[in-house]
């Protein structure tokens, strides 16, 4: 379902951005790099809007006490305390500000990155786009998913710790804001990359199937 809404935003943001060159130049219609990155966080913004609860949800099932201690007994139950802690907004979309920010910067340059790739290929090797091999697609999609990560795992950092915070008096963070300067201030830069590595090796996979299908 997530790759459908970013897909589809996508390409409806492209097409928009298409009409626009079309209209001002009178030429050509093809996007600028900068468009293409537009289009990407646009996408990522609108998949934000189902990625930041589903996310939310996860990380507390998955951090909550075992055994008789566990908070929620599944991912209704969590979506129902949850929104009786504080609300809808403060409580099941804790932390969309900075998934907002994260999914906008990673899918912009998650396209981008695989459109320059493309693009470069193409005109390098003076053929189409639809004539590049398929394990070239697939190989320029798992590149495409490690520039996704670097350029946008801090704002993922933040949002995790934000989302597995407690409530009320066990709250260790104010803030999206609060939570950069606290990480910052405890763990230095470093703080803000713990566990790349593994992430890594899992999107360039994940990511090559998605553009190769």
């Amino acid at each position: 379902m997530k790759v459908s809404i970013q897909f589809g935003a996508f390409h409806e943001a492209r097409r928009r951005l298409e009409t626009y060159n079309t209209h001002r130049k009178a030429i050509r219609q093809d996007l600028s790099y900068g468009q293409y990155y537009l289009a990407g966080a646009f996408a990522g913004v609108t998949n934000s809007v189902i990625s930041g609860p589903i996310e939310h949800v996860r990380i507390r099932l998955q951090t909550q006490p075992h055994g008789a201690a566990r908070l929620y007994n599944g991912p209704i139950d969590c979506i129902r305390k949850l929104s009786i802690h504080q609300g809808i907004l403060r409580g099941l979309y804790r932390g969309e500000v900075v998934t907002v920010l994260r999914e906008a910067q990673a899918y912009g340059v998650w396209f981008l990155t695989f459109e320059y790739l493309m693009n470069s290929d193409a005109r390098r090797n003076k053929v189409e786009r639809k004539d590049i091999p398929s394990w070239k697609v697939a190989t320029y999609g798992g590149l495409a998913g490690e520039a996704l990560w670097l350029w946008s795992y801090p704002f993922d950092v933040v949002k995790s710790k934000m989302q597995s915070d407690g409530f009320g008096g066990n709250q260790k963070f104010s803030s999206m804001r609060d939570c950069f300067s606290q990480t910052f201030r405890n763990e230095g830069l470093r703080g803000f990359w713990k566990g790349i590595g593994p992430t890594l090796l899992r999107a360039m996979p994940v990511s090559a199937g998605t553009f190769a299908v």
